[in-house]
């Protein structure tokens, strides 16, 4: 098998896509009828949007990532927060998700309200893009099931508990996982993900800076690795948007190198990189 974790992660966002909606029967092929030229008008959209900001997938990935683990594959994460009512969106764990997944989901519910008004919900086109633009970007296909109706509520205090964090300590991302039936092997492939996409200097500049009495930075980083990193991240604290990308080998190819590199000190944050040394996790890395 190539990519023995991410085939794994794949089907287990496939699995994610079928919490809580048992409420409605859900198929392949639920458009066929009533909106035959979806994927195609999709198809279309998709391919322009990534190659002309190759971070949507990553963006998109994440989106859909944490809009189905708060409280399942709903669109609540895709509600925008008003003057009576904050959303997911505007919890503090959701302000540095990229725009361009946003962008992405409201020109493709444009396209798709002009050829099939009221049809295709919101959660299907966002399950659909999290996996065209794995494609896209070299990972392998996953069938989605469709049919699944969107929210009207949003609430972001629930956002925070349900969510993993550059910071959660191994307990408590096991715990997070568990809780949402996920084995440890599961996680680690679900964090997999990472092989795409960056994160901000914020999220592990503990890291990198003042790490301990003894050392700038954290040890368990490749020396060079690290003195890259805090020569990039330098001043973050005035440039809140620096970042960097979470595998620096192949940032834009979904595939096992992120796994790879966390065995040679290459992980960026601590959450990854502790999978690492923790026996729980780490058979599922090597």
């Amino acid at each position: 098998m190539a990519f023995p974790n991410l085939v794994l992660l794949l089907t287990l966002f496939s699995f994610l896509l079928l919490f809580r909606s048992t409420q409605s029967k859900l198929s392949a092929d639920y458009y066929n009828k009533t909106c035959p030229k979806f994927q195609n008008i999709m198809q279309t959209i998709l391919a322009e949007k990534q190659l002309s900001a190759p971070t949507t997938a990553a963006a998109t990935l994440r989106v859909f990532f944490h809009d189905c683990f708060v409280n399942g594959c709903d669109s609540s994460m895709l509600i925008a927060s008003n003057a009576f009512n904050k959303s997911e969106r505007d919890a503090n764990v959701n302000l540095s998700v990229a725009g361009d997944a946003f962008d992405l989901i409201t020109r493709v519910k444009t396209a798709l309200e002009l050829e099939c008004p009221g049809v295709v919900s919101c959660s299907d086109i966002l399950a659909v893009s999290a996996r065209d633009l794995v494609v896209m970007v070299g990972g392998p296909f996953y069938e989605v099931v469709l049919g699944r109706k969107d929210s009207r509520e949003s609430n972001p205090l629930i956002v925070d508990k349900n969510l993993p964090k550059a910071l959660t300590p191994m307990n408590e991302l096991l715990s997070l996982f568990s809780s949402k039936g996920f084995s440890a092997e599961e996680m680690v492939a679900l964090v997999g993900a990472h092989t795409i996409g960056f994160s901000h200097c914020k999220e592990f500049a503990n890291r990198i800076f003042n790490f301990s009495k003894t050392s700038e930075f954290d040890p368990a980083y490749n020396p060079v690795f690290a003195e890259g990193l805090r020569k990039l991240c330098a001043n973050y604290t005035k440039s809140p948007a620096m970042s960097a990308f979470n595998d620096v080998y192949t940032p834009g190819k979904f595939d096992n190198m992120y796994y790879k590199n966390l065995q040679i000190g290459l992980g960026l944050l601590s959450s990854d990189q502790a999978m690492v040394t923790d026996n729980r996790t780490k058979p599922f890395v090597d």
